[in-house]
């Protein structure tokens, strides 16, 4: 069984960085990640946090 993301976050772009929640002091080392089209989001293996691609707003990454 799959438990829900602790936090979702939704994103224009498909490469997104994540260095955790620093306001808490729960921050980890900075990680890129990639959004697949086929998924439309990507999980961040250190905290969890799901990062969701709008597409009505996403734009072309470089």
């Amino acid at each position: 069984m799959r438990l829900p993301a602790p936090e979702t976050v939704t994103v224009t772009s498909r490469r997104i960085a994540c260095d955790g929640d620093d306001s808490l002091g729960l921050g980890h080392p900075r990680v890129w990640l990639a959004i697949p089209p086929e998924t439309g989001f990507v999980d961040c293996g250190y905290c969890d946090k799901r990062f969701v691609l709008d597409p009505n707003h996403a734009h072309d990454d470089h």
